[in-house]
């Protein structure tokens, strides 16, 4: 009775704790305020009075009246009323007039921007997010309070994501445990917006560049080799990086190049027709010529008007940008140079601003619209292209300029250290899991130390280091985002601003494929190995007598539901990326170490409670029969190269078998590496002439017959023993003469 009614307590608590991850599920009461995939108005985007659709006076208190948008990048006035005057009182910025830089979820977080005249922010409003983090794991408050650490401060400071460091004049800010991709997108949006309004304000100095200098060679250049030298480059914009379907034609194919060169401006243009365009350029304005070679979407816009400006393209150099206006645009005939494409769209656009130079790199910017699959909203989208011309074009050549290191960068050097013995760590495993033979050749199935004492240590130091001290525990979110990337857009930035869950994915992508799931999931894996640690403890403070395992028929079915939860969750992330963020909340990982188990709904800590305190009793619950992640990995496995050792008696006996906390060896002796721990304790047994029954046999049969026990051979077995040559000989001059 006892043996049917502990795994249906089991059955039971399964039940129970999927049941609560459901109710976790549950969407946040009605009246609830939150940002998350908020409805904006479409005029948000493109309406001259941006205040009259966004709640400006929430980040510039005092304002009553607000300007129509100006400059470029777009930003509004405010004003108060005072003795019958209207006195400026700071600017408010819409952060995707800016960029459109993405957070986690892949889209911007829509800031609204609040800057007092002197150029310090004044308010921050968040309009709208896509990340689930924020509605589920952390609270929207989070981000709230991460952004009020801006207020006060200059939009010139030089603000990062971590600690304070006065020596270089950086000032820190605290990070959302948990969040950091979100927090480190958001400062470069912060700041890039400041910095946009502050260089046309005159808060901050406009940038000043030299003009070039260029070496004129009289050359006559082909369209292949200005191609291949860089003066013309190639910007294609695919359908899917647009939210459309999938296709080998792009949604739109442009070259451009600077005109200003000789060289290039002739190659384009011809002698007469180059001269005749810089004769109409005044001193500091620059031409840059665009042609459209694929597609059907125009690069001059649709909906471009007498007066009004190109809103398909720009150009960027450092923080200022520069649009186009009708008076900027001249039309472009042809292209004289010889094996130039086919075109059914051209133009040349002039820069009139003496901050842009020609000797500095700058990059070539085509605005798109982006069509959100799951609710078919439209978002402007950048999509960029960096020109710079080589030093062989330029008299003297290229200035040295100094680019500021990518966030993901600053991140990787920051965190050096600890980086570093991250990495180190993920080597140890991997060289201490390769050297198995060797410590189970030292262990027996009465003493496991040579394995465990290793095993244990890297439990503990995933649990602590790793889990709780990095937040570096690997998630199935991530596996849905890295399969939407491929899909649609990938960005190495995306992944590479976590700089341990990028590591620890290169180990485990490695490691399945070389020896199967079992190394990170039964080694390195934080919730798994505080999982096992717990139920090793129960063993060792007298809990063993209640500990269980679940009938080898029942195990066979309930396993597949982590394979259903994984397909689950990757069909609906195909919809809604969103709802299956929300969905893998059936992951514990979220709320035992990047939230914590206090600081989430009772709901989240029930379910972290139960599954863990399912532990003490059952080996790995959540591992055999939940977890999507580990599913995921399940199937690669399937074609890992290297497997654990079997002997041709595995197929009838059960040692092993018995034994195997995993349940991973069937009937037939045969081990499934799917769902495999790479515990190794049938490996001990594997060479251990004491327990393994074959070796145990063969043992009593040498001792009995006073043979020698050789050592064990890698196959498993004793060394056969040989008779010498030399004794062969002896024993037939022996047998002669005994016949004679």
């Amino acid at each position: 009775m006892e043996r049917i009614m502990k795994p249906l307590s089991a059955l039971r608590g399964i039940a129970m704790a999927a049941l609560l991850a459901a109710v976790a599920l549950l969407p946040p009461p009605a009246g609830a305020q939150s940002a998350y995939e908020a409805k904006l108005p479409p005029e948000v985007n493109t309406a001259p009075a941006l205040c009259d659709y966004v709640p400006c006076t929430d980040v510039l208190p005092g304002a009553t009246s607000f300007s129509e948008r100006k400059g470029q990048p777009s930003y509004v006035e405010g004003y108060a009323e005072e003795n019958g005057t209207r006195k400026l009182v700071g600017y408010v910025v819409l952060s995707t007039d800016v960029t459109d830089t993405p957070a986690y979820s892949g889209k911007p977080v829509i800031t609204l921007i609040g800057l007092t005249p002197q150029g310090h922010f004044a308010g921050i409003k968040i309009l709208k997010h896509s990340e689930p983090i924020l509605l589920l794991g952390i609270p929207e408050s989070a981000l709230v309070k991460f952004n009020d650490q801006y207020l006060g401060k200059f939009v010139g400071d030089n603000i990062e994501i971590g600690r304070s460091r006065p020596e270089e004049d950086i000032i820190g800010l605290d990070a959302i445990s948990g969040a950091t991709v979100t927090v480190i997108a958001q400062n470069q949006v912060m700041m890039m917006s400041g910095a946009s309004v502050g260089r046309q304000v005159g808060i901050l100095e406009a940038a000043v560049r030299p003009q070039a200098e260029f070496a004129d060679r009289g050359r006559a250049l082909d369209w292949a080799t200005m191609v291949s030298e860089g003066v013309v480059q190639r910007l294609a914009v695919m359908p899917e990086q647009v939210g459309l379907a999938r296709s080998s034609e792009p949604f739109i194919e442009l070259w451009y190049g600077y005109l200003n060169h000789p060289e290039v401006g002739r190659a384009i243009m011809g002698e007469t027709g180059w001269r005749t365009l810089m004769s109409r350029l005044a001193e500091g304005e620059h031409a840059l010529f665009v042609i459209r070679t694929g597609g059907n979407e125009s690069f001059k816009g649709s909906g471009f008007v007498r007066g009004g400006i190109y809103d398909r393209i720009q150009i960027r150099q450092g923080q200022d940008a520069f649009t186009f206006r009708d008076l900027d645009y001249l039309n472009l005939y042809g292209i004289s140079a010889p094996g130039a494409p086919a075109f059914n769209e051209s133009g040349i656009f002039i820069v009139r601003s003496p901050a842009f130079s020609g000797a500095f790199p700058w990059k070539f910017i085509f605005l798109g619209n982006r069509v959100d699959r799951e609710t078919g909203a439209r978002t402007f989208v950048n999509f960029d292209r960096e020109y710079w011309l080589p030093a062989a074009y330029l008299d003297g050549g290229r200035p040295e300029v100094k680019k500021p290191d990518a966030p993901w960068v600053r991140v990787w050097k920051t965190r050096a250290l600890e980086i570093g013995l991250f990495a180190a760590l993920l080597v140890a495993v991997a060289v201490v899991y390769a050297k198995r033979d060797a410590l189970t050749r030292r262990s027996t199935r009465k003493n496991k130390w040579p394995v465990n004492a290793f095993k244990y240590t890297f439990w503990v130091i995933s649990i602590g280091f790793v889990g709780f001290g990095l937040l570096a525990q690997p998630s199935i979110t991530q596996v849905l985002t890295w399969f939407h990337s491929l899909l649609f857009q990938w960005k190495w930035e995306l992944f590479l601003t976590d700089p341990f869950i990028f590591l620890f994915w290169i180990f485990i992508i490695l490691t399945t494929f070389v020896w199967g799931r079992g190394l990170f999931c039964g080694w390195m894996c934080p919730f798994g190995s505080l999982s096992e640690l717990i139920h090793k403890v129960g063993e060792t403070i007298g809990l063993k007598r209640f500990q269980f395992e679940l009938p080898m028929k029942w195990h066979n079915r309930l396993k597949w539901i982590k394979y259903a939860v994984f397909f689950i969750l990757l069909t609906v992330s195909v919809f809604s990326m969103g709802l299956a963020e929300m969905l893998a909340e059936v992951e514990p990982f979220k709320t035992t170490f990047l939230v914590g188990m206090f600081n989430r709904a009772w709901p989240y800590t029930l379910f972290v409670a139960v599954l863990l305190g399912l532990s003490i009793f059952m080996e790995r619950p959540f591992c055999k029969y939940l977890c999507p992640l580990g599913a995921s990995l399940a199937m690669p496995s399937t074609f890992r190269w290297f497997g654990l050792k079997r002997k041709q008696e595995c197929s009838t006996c059960k040692a092993c078998a018995v034994g195997c906390g995993s349940l991973a060896i069937d009937e037939h002796g045969r081990i499934d590496h799917r769902e495999c721990m790479h515990c190794l304790d049938c490996m001990i047994l594997y060479t251990d002439e004491n327990t393994c029954p074959p070796l145990a046999q063969e043992r009593k049969r040498r001792t009995k017959a006073g043979l020698t026990l050789t050592p064990i051979g890698k196959d498993g077995y004793y060394i056969p023993i040989q008779p010498a040559p030399a004794a062969q000989g002896l024993s037939a001059v022996t047998s002669t003469r005994s016949a004679s």
